[in-house]
């Protein structure tokens, strides 16, 4: 799977809840992650840092996913293809996701 841009931020008044942005390159790949990538998943994959729930957005006009991740330990997780300290991100669930 090719990403156009992955993008992270944190909010909330302890910087506990992420927003991970994904923008896809096709629409075989945007359709990919619609159909098995969805924040039940996503939880279950970042389980052992996130406490609460994870909510996935579509904007199919832009090619793109929100996923925002609600009570996130320690500030939350990265999005970057280096893994933080709890050894977890979304962009390596994304390649380790079996097709």
């Amino acid at each position: 799977m090719k990403l156009r841009d992955i993008a992270h931020a944190r909010t909330g008044d302890k910087g506990n809840i992420s927003n991970i942005a994904l923008i896809v390159f096709d629409k075989k790949d945007y359709n990919l992650i619609r159909d098995k990538v969805t924040g039940i998943k996503v939880k279950e994959w970042l389980g052992d840092v996130i406490k609460g729930e994870v909510k996935r957005y579509e904007l199919p006009q832009l090619g793109a996913f929100n996923f925002v991740l609600h009570d996130a330990l320690d500030g939350g997780v990265t999005c970057s293809t280096q893994l933080d300290k709890h050894r977890k991100s979304l962009s390596s669930f994304l390649l380790e996701m079996p097709v």
